[in-house]
């Protein structure tokens, strides 16, 4: 027949018989103090049946929970209460659906206050996230994964009919294969863990860049600096599923839509003050880039050569800026640090820029003088560092977060509007460029001059938080050679030893790309020579050179900054945790987060034969096998029996 005809080989046997299902796990993250995340608990995979939550009320042996959203808060409540029933969780699939996040109010596994702990404010105990449940902060000894939308289907499927036929003899199981190296090696926090190399620090690379390039030998290079800030990375119970569109890609989004805008601005060279972009990594996870790039700054080392802490006028960050959109008004909220001179400026520059944008219902607003602080925000860490510094933070959100689904799978494009984020790029680009220019008063004739281009924000939005095109794009293949389409925005792990020039291969595909990018849009006319090997001048970096192998030289002033714990140190090819200092009081209570290695992670669905039925086969195979020898052994003795008496 057609079908037998198609089992050619073994791989062919084993796709008929084994489904490989598409998932995004929940992995084990460890600390200095333990883990959180998921794990088989073992060395082995685990394998159970298939089960729908709702019909789960008493298990009877180890089996795998199939978990709509509804009902997820609800899973791991009966977890934590019910030891009985824990023990029987084999493992956990969460279900995915539009259909489902359009009907959730919310949906946030993150702290109340998220990383309440690095406040530079005493009231830890406010409530930013008002939602949340602090569910991804937990350790959990069973896997978890969530399933693509196809997958849900087929699992749902497979449930039904374990429920339909439970006196039949097989079930639909699955196969979870999410074995940590940490949990085979039963090293249990950071330090052990990566003491025996069984786990990597979380941490990455950030990007800075200058517009216009510093010149170091100028007499420019000590103006005052306007630094404008965001972040590139995000957080998420499942490790891959990871967008975080509106926290905080929006911002990310909004403040290279800016570069762009005022890179086509004359004059830039005669302003009196620096700009200065910084895109940083690990911020979800302990401002892990903005605290390395602070320290950095106070070693003066290469990364941030040009750079000078004492320079700093003032920080604006961009926080999330996609849901401000409302009655067609697109509202946004400046938080401060406290008062000061540097801060009234900036305040009253924002006021200038949305007094020049008046056509496109912008309105910026101060945040409520009750709130306790700045929300949850890199402009944290520079506060810690240095608690008079002045800084803004510009948000979507006055008192608590407007997105619903903070650090969860569910901030994904569908989360933001494009428009919100246009008139944050546009509001934003002004105030820099009012900032920058340090004049008392400013015509609307100039602002007006700049212009963000709102088909390079739908651009973006597609390349970093879709699937379709995602990475692939023209845009982002316009720079680099993306080693996948879809996009996530999870921090991962820093591989090889952190450095200035890292090893392309050790950079993600997004911050190689925001290099490429930024260099290009803040770079000054050069003769463009081919490169690698033609970038002569110490100023000039090589551009676009994945695309092709031929790059394009250019004068910018873009630099990578690693991005880890201050509380680690790389030498003799390994990692070390370095103890406590009192001069970094961040560090004091960094937790020190790591990630275990694993070999392969894998969940697949197939049916099995139930155990007690295998053992009857077999009790009735030896039974028919000793009967045959009983019979045998019977008629050969009555057949020499007859045999002697003839």
């Amino acid at each position: 027949t057609k079908d037998v005809n198609l089992l050619e080989s073994v791989p062919d046997l084993q796709k008929s018989m084994y489904m490989v299902v598409d998932g995004f796990p929940c992995v084990r993250l460890l600390n200095l103090s333990g883990e959180i995340g998921c794990s088989n608990p073992g060395r082995e995979k685990v394998v159970a049946p298939i089960v729908r939550f709702e019909n789960a009320d008493k298990l009877a042996q180890l089996s795998t929970i199939l978990v709509s959203l509804h009902d997820f808060d609800s899973f791991f409540l009966k977890v934590s209460n019910d030891l009985n029933f824990a023990r029987y969780v084999g493992g956990v699939l969460l279900e995915s659906g539009t259909e489902i996040q359009n009907e959730l109010k919310g949906f946030s596994l993150d702290e109340k206050f998220p990383q309440a702990k690095f406040s530079p404010y005493q009231n830890i105990n406010y409530q930013w996230n008002p939602i949340g449940s602090g569910m991804m902060w937990n350790n959990y000894n069973f896997p978890s994964f969530l399933l693509s939308n196809t997958s849900t289907s087929t699992l749902k499927e497979a449930a039904i009919k374990n429920e339909e036929n439970k006196k039949a003899y097989t079930a639909d199981v699955a196969e979870f294969d999410l074995v940590m190296q940490t949990t085979k090696a039963g090293t249990h926090d950071s330090e052990s863990c990566l003491k025996e190399a069984t786990c990597l620090p979380l941490g990455g690379y950030s990007v800075w860049s200058a517009i216009p390039p510093i010149n170091k030998l100028s007499s420019e290079s000590s103006k005052r600096i306007i630094l404008a800030v965001s972040s590139m990375d995000s957080a998420s119970f499942f490790r891959d599923k990871n967008l975080g569109a509106d926290s905080p890609i929006s911002g990310l989004i909004t403040l290279l839509v800016a570069v762009d805008a005022l890179s086509h601005v004359e004059g830039l060279d005669y302003l009196g003050k620096q700009l200065v972009f910084v895109i940083f990594t690990g911020e979800a996870w302990g401002y892990l880039g903005s605290r390395r790039f602070l320290h950095e700054l106070d070693h003066n080392s290469d990364a941030v050569d040009g750079l000078n802490t004492t320079l700093i006028d003032t920080v604006v960050e961009i926080g999330s800026v996609g849901k401000s959109v409302s009655q067609g008004i697109k509202s946004f909220f400046a938080h401060t640090t406290q008062a000061s001179a540097a801060t009234n400026e900036t305040l009253n520059a924002l006021q200038i820029a949305q007094g020049s944008l008046q056509s496109s219902g912008i309105k910026i607003t101060t945040a409520n003088s009750s709130n306790p602080g700045i929300p949850p925000s890199s402009l944290m860490a520079f506060l810690r560092k240095n608690s008079q510094i002045s800084g803004v933070v510009l948000e979507d959100f006055d008192s608590v977060f407007t997105n619903q689904f903070y650090h969860s799978h569910l901030d994904d494009l569908s989360n933001i509007n494009s428009s919100a984020i246009v008139a944050a790029a546009s509001l934003v680009a002004r105030t820099l460029y009012i900032l920058a220019s340090d004049k008392k008063d400013f015509s609307t004739t100039v602002l007006n001059t700049i212009n963000v281009n709102a088909s390079l924000v739908e651009e973006l939005m597609g390349c970093l938080l879709n699937c379709e095109p995602g990475l692939a794009c023209g845009l982002v293949k316009h720079y680099i050679s993306p080693t996948s389409t879809c996009p996530s925005h999870y921090v991962g792990v820093i591989l090889g030893e952190p450095s200035s020039r890292p090893y392309p291969g050790y950079v993600g595909d997004v911050p190689r790309f925001l290099w490429n990018f930024l260099a290009e849009k803040t770079s000054i006319p050069s003769a463009g020579s081919v490169c690698p090997n033609n970038c002569s001048n110490t100023n000039q970096l090589c551009i676009r050179s994945e695309t092709n192998g031929k790059g394009v030289c250019v004068v910018s002033t873009t630099r990578y900054v690693p991005a880890y714990s201050t509380r680690l140190k790389f030498e003799s090819e390994s990692w070390k945790v370095l103890a406590p200092n009192s001069s970094d009081p961040m560090g004091m209570v960094d937790p020190v987060w790591t990630e275990s290695n694993w070999d392969v992670i894998g969940l697949r669905v197939y049916t099995k034969q139930d155990a007690a039925y295998d053992n009857l086969l077999l009790l009735a195979g030896l039974s028919v096998t000793i009967l045959t020898y009983i019979t045998i052994v019977i008629i050969r003795a009555f057949i020499n029996k007859a045999l002697k008496q003839d």
